[in-house]
């Protein structure tokens, strides 16, 4: 259950999700060196996303920056992932947000296999779904990437089809790869 959500909210979230094991906070540039180190420059963790891993700390301090301009025109919440009682950010969670919220995630590879991932997804596809405005949440996974998928089915979003060379992963390939779509609706 994600605790703070109602629906005069709108689209203006809160900056903090809590569930069972984890807080899921507003990003601040603080976090640059504990998301380098954790997960930003891994190659295995940045396998099946959009970015290639990062170099340096600065780039991840860009990152946050976008991550808080977005944030504040309302187009992109980020939640950092922690664990209750540790304020070290393992993970993202994202939500662009329009009619429709389409959601995105990253875990570093300690916490692996361990339902977080899960865990912290459910508790935006909570947030969004009792948004009035949002009537759908959906998310996009490469076809090969098990893992994600497994994660979109157990927050209760079915699989829609096959987007054939929908998204462009540049640690997998130089040309759009194909992904499953999952969504769950009003």
């Amino acid at each position: 259950m994600v605790n703070g959500m109602n629906a005069e909210q709108g689209t203006n979230p809160p900056e903090r999700l809590t569930t069972e094991r984890l807080i899921l906070r507003k990003p601040s540039l603080e976090d640059a060196h504990a998301i380098f180190e954790s997960y930003a420059q891994d190659p295995e963790v940045a396998r099946y996303l959009t970015w290639k891993p990062a170099d340096s700390v600065e780039e991840t301090i860009c990152f946050l920056q976008g991550a808080l301009r977005s944030w504040e025109s309302r187009k992109t919440y980020t939640w950092m992932i922690t664990r209750k009682g540790e304020d070290r950010a393992i993970g993202a969670v994202d939500a662009r947000v329009e009619i429709h919220a389409n959601i995105g995630y990253v875990l570093a590879r300690p916490y692996w296999n361990r339902g977080i991932m899960t865990e912290a997804v459910r508790a935006v596809v909570e947030w969004a779904m009792a948004q009035e405005e949002i009537i759908r949440v959906w998310a996009v996974c490469d076809v090969e990437n098990v893992a994600s998928a497994r994660v979109l089915e157990k927050v209760g979003m079915q699989r829609e089809g096959i987007l054939r060379r929908w998204i462009l992963l540049p640690n997998r390939s130089d040309i759009p790869r194909d992904c499953y779509c999952y969504a769950i609706v009003k």
